[in-house]
């Protein structure tokens, strides 16, 4: 699958405030290092369509990151109006089921076939115990193993998944698969909330396509200095792999 992703950036920039102006700053800030935006639920819920107007304003597609899980007809006319609203990409969650996926996908291609439906498999925030919680006795890897054939076998060709998972989803879903890994830290930084770690070159290097990131961008010092570190590390280890 192509990547849509511009100046073969394989670095998508989470745009994680709640102020238009800030994310439109921090946007046009990293362009020239990042392929894509992420728009997350509080900057669209504080500015909707013009939070995903700010991939015109910094001419870049957006990663609309809203992980629908809903019944199926509430999610397939959701995707109607991402779609009118320009957004490259869009994430479900695959444990919304295989109706809720397909009618997705199909909606996304009779509105056009510009959307792409992303599905989450299993949240980087959560481990193993996270899962027994809430009455899940596979594994992370097991559970997001299953959640993307799933949702493959329902017709999406574009996974979120952790840099963990990234190896065994490759292998169970081939080449066509596009799998993006949030959970993303250059080395020695923070993890955060992140429970489901890899650096840049360790996410690419297990299989991914594209990596998710956001406060080691965000919060340096020099975040364009910051997003070119990480896009040429994401380059030397797509050359190598």
């Amino acid at each position: 699958m192509l990547l849509p992703l511009t100046h073969d950036s394989g670095l998508i920039i989470a745009i994680d405030t709640p102020h238009l102006a800030e994310g439109r700053a921090l946007g046009l800030a990293v362009r020239d290092a990042v392929g894509m935006l992420k728009i997350g639920l509080e900057l669209f819920i504080e500015s909707g369509a013009e939070a995903v107007a700010l991939g015109r304003d910094c001419d870049r597609p957006v990663f609309l990151d809203l992980k629908l899980h809903d019944i199926p007809e509430t999610v397939e006319r959701a995707v109607a109006r991402v779609s009118a609203l320009g957004a490259r990409m869009l994430t479900v969650h695959a444990s919304g089921g295989r109706a809720m996926l397909t009618r997705a996908v199909d909606r996304a291609a009779k509105e056009g076939g510009t959307l792409e439906i992303v599905a989450v498999t299993v949240l980087t925030s959560f481990d193993d115990a996270d899962l027994r919680s809430v009455g899940v006795e596979r594994d992370s890897a097991a559970q997001a193993q299953a959640l993307a054939r799933l949702a493959f076998d329902s017709g999406v060709r574009a996974f979120v998944c952790s840099p963990r998972e990234a190896r065994l989803l490759r292998s169970e879903l081939g080449p066509t698969a596009m799998l993006i890994t949030p959970g993303v830290r250059p080395a020695g930084a923070d993890p955060g909330d992140q429970k489901r770690v890899a650096t840049p070159r360790q996410a690419i290097e297990d299989g991914a396509d594209a990596v998710v990131v956001g406060r080691p961008i965000r919060d340096a010092a020099d975040p364009l200095a910051a997003a070119w570190a990480i896009a040429r590390e994401l380059e030397d280890a797509r050359r190598s792999r």
